[in-house]
């Protein structure tokens, strides 16, 4: 287990940072922009498709299919700069389930069905595409990424260490009886550390109060996000949320993390922060 995570984050990382990375550009054309987006809104979809398949493996494909399309145009707009599209699509992401339900099950117990169709895109695709506005943010959007990276999977790699190595505590048994509070903690001290590290050595920002508080709410957001995808999973009874990462599971699996952490430096971001 633990050499099919190392192995995979080796092979992901030199990925991610040729895609991201603020000179990929400059050195591949623009087409590596395209194809980080295009990565990006592929995660979107796996993560939306295997978050039915956990919490509702029985709706109908219809629905399945058109909730994949309109993840699709949201990307679509997003990546050409068309905003005032992204209200619209995310109203229909409400509003053609809604309906289709309405046309063919309107019994009562199809609402609950119907809350975890509305839930899924919310949960899957949007903090993904959040992740591309931060791209898009002038001279140090992906850097901004980076350092989001870093803090989110130090933060998750510490917190499995030193769970394993101290862990004696509970962090929260009826979700997730192996989280410790060691670990949680662990995670958070890592996040600090790397976190910080990258600032002082890269950037995006000075390295200040402000930032190290923003690191730690990052951890926190991201332990709290590791947690509800727990919930999830138990509550259904599934131990992964897929496959398709040796030694990691699921894409879910991967960036539940990131899913609560993304929102969080896009408010920092968006209210010039940083």
């Amino acid at each position: 287990m633990h050499l099919k995570r190392w192995l995979t984050a080796i092979i992901a990382v030199p990925i991610l940072i040729v895609l991201i990375g603020p000179g990929s550009i400059r050195l591949f054309g623009p087409g590596t922009r395209w194809l980080f987006y295009a990565l990006v809104c592929a995660a979107a979809l796996a993560g939306l498709m295997e978050y039915y398949g956990i919490a509702s493996p029985r709706l109908p494909k219809s629905v399945l299919w058109l909730t994949g399309f309109l993840t699709v145009i949201l990307f679509a707009a997003i990546c050409l700069h068309e905003i005032m599209l992204v209200p619209v699509i995310i109203l229909l992401w409400a509003f053609v389930p809604t309906t289709w339900f309405m046309l063919t099950d309107p019994r009562r117990e199809a609402s609950e069905e119907l809350g975890k169709t509305l839930f899924g895109p919310v949960y899957a695709a949007l903090p993904l595409a959040l992740l591309i506005l931060i791209h898009m943010r002038p001279n140090s959007g992906p850097t901004w990424i980076f350092f989001l990276l870093v803090v989110v999977f130090a933060g998750d790699t510490g917190a499995f260490y030193a769970g394993r190595l101290m862990g004696r505590h509970k962090l929260y048994e009826a979700v997730s009886p192996n989280k410790t509070w060691e670990g949680a903690v662990g995670g958070l001290i890592a996040s600090l550390i790397f976190g910080s590290l990258f600032i002082r050595l890269i950037g995006p920002c000075a390295l200040s109060l402000k930032a190290l508080i923003l690191v730690v709410i990052l951890s926190v957001s991201a332990q709290v996000g590791d947690l509800c995808e727990s919930m999830l999973k138990r509550y259904h009874g599934v131990k992964d949320s897929g496959f398709i990462l040796p030694g990691h599971g699921g894409i879910l699996d991967r960036i539940d993390g990131l899913l609560f952490a993304i929102p969080v430096l896009y408010v920092y971001l968006s209210l010039d922060l940083g």
